[in-house]
């Protein structure tokens, strides 16, 4: 039987070990719970790229850089992720209703609806840098 340091390090590597598996089956069975097709035979993710496909040319240049300062504070790894996730929801707004172009107001409502209600006091502090009145998206909060 084993006996000393061994035995604890032995026991510390099997807790990581479950403890690593747990996180990262719990962050997959999230994303496959994104890909399951809803009622409507789509899924989340689906019309996340349907209305990144059908918006994409209506995205003048100057809020494509506004979406890239409003991700700045997303950590690097996750960045990719939220602007498509921000993209997609900014893309469904205009694309409801049929604008001929997304505006500031698009991306802004975009932006706070897309955010998750935990990163709220970020999302508030980010668009007051901006100079962002929020006064008229109160509603969305």
């Amino acid at each position: 039987m084993l006996t000393g340091w061994f035995l604890w390090l032995i026991l510390f590597w099997v807790v990581t070990m479950v403890g690593l598996l747990a996180i990262g089956g719990f962050f997959m069975f999230r994303k496959f719970l994104k890909r399951l097709p809803k009622e409507d035979g789509k899924s989340e993710l689906d019309w996340q790229d349907f209305y990144l496909k059908e918006t994409r040319h209506l995205w003048p240049e100057d809020l494509k850089l506004l979406l890239e300062e409003l991700v700045s504070p997303v950590p690097e790894l996750f960045r990719d992720i939220a602007r498509q996730k921000i993209a997609g929801k900014i893309g469904e707004i205009a694309y409801k209703e049929k604008a001929n172009e997304i505006t500031r107001e698009h991306v802004i409502r975009g932006y706070i609806l897309a955010t998750p209600k935990r990163d709220h006091k970020f999302l508030i502090k980010k668009l007051e840098h901006l100079n962002i009145d929020r006064a008229p998206y109160q509603h969305l909060f």
